[in-house]
Parts: C-alpha cells; structure tokens; sequence
C-alpha cells in the first residue's frame, strides 16, 4: 500500500503525497498541503502499485445532517454502515487525533502539558485534510491541580514552566463562513484530549461513584444520578491561581458555546463533542451539560461520538441524558479493547448512548497483536472505521484515507507495507543547536506561545 519512498529526494508535493478527503461533504476547491517544519516523518512516504484500489460508492439516497447526528439514534445507517457516516465519524476522530498530534507530552520542556500550536494554525500544523473548512475559535484547559494520573495531567520538570498547574485538553472549532454557506449549517466542534500515556491511569484513577448533582440544572435534584468521581473532578475543578484555569473546563466550554450561538444567531447550528479514551467521557460530560443547563436552546442539535470510551457513570445518570431529545450519543468500540469495560458494571456502571462495536481483527492489513494498547490506538480504530462492514462481511476500505497513518504512534501495520513504526514526531525530539553549538530544547515561537483564554466568572 505504502513503501519507503527509496529515490532521490523529490519536490514536498510528490514526497507527501495528498491524503484523500475524508469530509462527509463535497469541496470545490482542492486543498493545498502544509508541511510543518518542525516535524519530520523519520522516512519520507510514499504510495507504490500495490495500493489497494478503493471505490467510494455512495447509495442513491444519502442521510440529511440531523440523521447524520443521530436523530433518530442512527437507526438504519449503523449495519450496513452508511458511506457518508462512516466519512462523518471519522472526520471527528482525526479532530480528536489532532489533540494527540499536537500536545507536548515531553516533561523536560518546560512548556510539557501545553499545545504546540497556535489556533490560527493548529489544523494545518496536523496536516488535517480540508484543514480551511474550519477555524478554532477556543483552547480549553483543565487544572493540573486535581489529583489524577498524570496519564493524563503532565506536569513539566522544568523550574521554568509555563504554567503550575494547568493542562491543555482541548479545542473548539467551527465551520469556516464559506463552508456553512455549501453545507447549510454551522458546525461547532468541542474535541477532547485523551490520555498521553498507557494504562497506568487504570490503577490509580479509581472507580469510585460521586452525585452528578453538581452538573444538574438549578431546582433539579436526582441524588442517585453518579458519575465517577475522577471524570467529574477533570471536568469541574479550576485554579484561581492559574491564568488558564482561573475557571474550570466546563464553565470554558460553556462561556464558549455561548459566544458561539450569540455570533451566529440566526444560523442552523449543530453541536458535536468528540474525544478518545478519557478524551471522550469529557465529551460526554459536556455534550450532556451544556443541554441539561440550557446552554443551548432545544432547537439546536447536540451529539457527542465517542471512540473507545470508558464508562462515565450510573444508570441513573444515563436516565438524565436519555430525557433530552436534542442529545444523540453514539459510542465506537473496539469489541477486544478493554478501556470501554471499565469500570464495569458490577461496580454499578452502564453503557452510554448507541454502540457501534468494530473488530480490529477484520482488517487484513494490520497485525493482530496481544497488546491491550494496540486495541486502544485511535488511528487504528480509524483504519477500522473505513473498511468495516458488519461483523459478519468481508473488510474492505470504503474510504481512501492513508495507511501510513496507522503506524503514526504504533507498529500495527504489517511488515509488507513498509512503514516505520511511530513516525509522527518533531524533529530532533525538539533540540535545536545555538549559536554557540549546545544542543537545548527549543522553545515556542512567538506565534505558538500559549494565551490564557478569556474567562468568564
């Protein structure tokens, strides 16, 4: 499919060959490519004749956007699994794989627990196809206070970090002007991030149930609605001593959605939270928030996809997302991941929202390992998601998107496809040489430094 390009070195253009959209939507302009400068992909890429060929055929009648988000909990669009969803569902996950892509999870830089980008350029710095269709409007940052593992909140060793106590988890994004005109709404994207790490987090995060009462609308009283005590100190702890988290992540994202729906009064406008891992009980936790606390008119859809996500509470709490009839959940797992069985129902947890459960093991192009963290991988469940088609039907790529990006944090993909394993990485692992010739670690340009967001109170 893909090989180590083994000639000389060629233009930008033809050694990073374009990735194939994977927008939901037809665009009239072709996309040009950035290449960020400060990244190198270890081997240059390329395609080779033995590309799979892959026919994206579309059937005469495709969904409207409100079945898209599950207005009718994605009933008839799930097995077979629709072309335009599945293009759809994927195009959230590499907005959740853009977090990944950009966090700096190194803890001797002294900027480790920030973004490396800055909004105006995050989308084209991850190499997002259709990256001009969109614009992030927010960065979301959650405090580093909270006691949870750093699985997931990284601070820097350095004496010099940019911030005591605070993370970025997250972005929110919108459809540009020109792309709501074509499409005919306005698109509002809160993408999580998810942990940084393995499975450490398992262990020490605990399983323990807190009331929800918290993220309850004012003169509603459900005591035995519980979500775990972790998601929830994540997503409603702040730091009054951080300019980051002077507030909480939630009372960020809802500030921001405000805003949003204020600037664009008068629009069709829909609301997706995405996120992978612990990524995407956030995404739930907000999706759910921001209906229940009538941050958002009942007009207005919202929807939360969700990959691999662990379960967030009770099924009491369930009850209170299910009464909503403009909240649609729809919940990808990997049937072998262990991540979505946790914290199991024995300890008095359930399932949220509609599952769509993918099998790993289908796909013929990647390794069947017994790695538990194989099972978990966001790219993976990518590739997954465009050749599924049903548990009992062949696999078979329904999408052109590159299989080289399976390999970007892993060793999935198989040995006859001749793609380094964990490409995607900064050059020199962030060292620059001075002047004087010592190797440091690069700080941010200008441009990429973080800003603390604008706080509501």
């Amino acid at each position: 499919m893909l090989a180590v390009a083994a000639q000389l070195p060629q233009p930008v253009s033809s050694v990073y060959p374009r990735r194939h959209s994977t927008s939901p939507f037809p665009h009239k302009t072709p996309t040009q490519i950035f290449v960020p400068l400060n990244l190198r992909k270890n081997t240059l890429l390329a395609r080779n004749s033995n590309a799979p060929v892959i026919k994206e055929t579309t059937t005469e009648s495709q969904p409207t956007w409100d079945q898209l988000l599950g207005c009718d909990n994605w009933d008839g669009l799930l097995e077979p699994l629709d072309l335009t969803l599945r293009k759809f569902i994927i195009r959230c996950g590499e907005f959740c794989q853009a977090t990944y892509d950009s966090f700096i999870n190194d803890q001797n830089s002294k900027y480790c627990g920030a973004c490396r980008y800055s909004k105006q350029t995050l989308l084209e710095q991850v190499e997002l196809i259709d990256a001009s269709h969109y614009e992030v409007s927010a960065y979301v940052y959650a405090s580093a206070r909270v006691s949870v593992p750093e699985a997931f909140i990284l601070r820097s060793l350095s004496r010099e970090k940019w911030d005591e106590e605070s993370n970025w988890i997250g972005f929110i994004a919108v459809t540009s002007d020109e792309t709501t005109k074509a499409r005919g709404h306005r698109e509002i994207y809160i993408a999580w991030r998810g942990t940084s790490r393995d499975y450490e987090w398992f262990n020490e995060m605990g399983s323990e149930l807190e009331s929800a009462q918290e993220l309850l609308l004012e003169g509603t009283e459900d005591k035995n609605a519980k979500a775990m005590k972790g998601w929830l100190t994540i997503y409603t702890s702040n730091d009054p001593n951080s300019e980051f988290t002077k507030t909480s992540a939630r009372k960020q994202v809802q500030s921001n959605i405000k805003r949003l729906l204020k600037k664009y009064e008068g629009e069709k406008i829909s609301i997706i939270s995405t996120g992978h891992s612990l990524g995407a009980v956030l995404a739930t936790l907000s999706a759910f928030d921001i209906v229940e606390n009538e941050i958002v008119p009942s007009d207005v859809s919202v929807s939360a996809i969700l990959f691999a996500s662990p379960q967030v509470g009770n099924k009491e709490f369930n009850n209170q997302i299910i009464k909503h009839s403009n909240l649609r959940i729809l919940s990808i797992k990997n049937t072998i991941d262990l991540v979505p069985r946790y914290p199991s129902w024995f300890l008095g947890y359930v399932n949220t929202g509609t599952q769509l459960v993918i099998d790993s093991r289908k796909s013929p192009y990647i390794n069947h390992t017994m790695s538990p963290i194989d099972w978990h991988n966001l790219e993976g469940m990518l590739h997954v998601m465009a050749g599924w088609n049903g548990a009992d039907a062949e696999f078979e790529l329904k999408v052109k998107r590159s299989l080289a990006l399976v390999n970007k944090y892993s060793d999935l993909l198989k040995d006859e496809y001749m793609v380094p394993e964990s490409w995607w990485v900064v050059k020199n692992k962030g060292m620059v040489m001075t002047e004087d010739g010592q190797w440091v670690t690069e700080s941010p340009s200008d441009e990429h430094l973080p800003v603390p967001p604008v706080h509501e109170v």
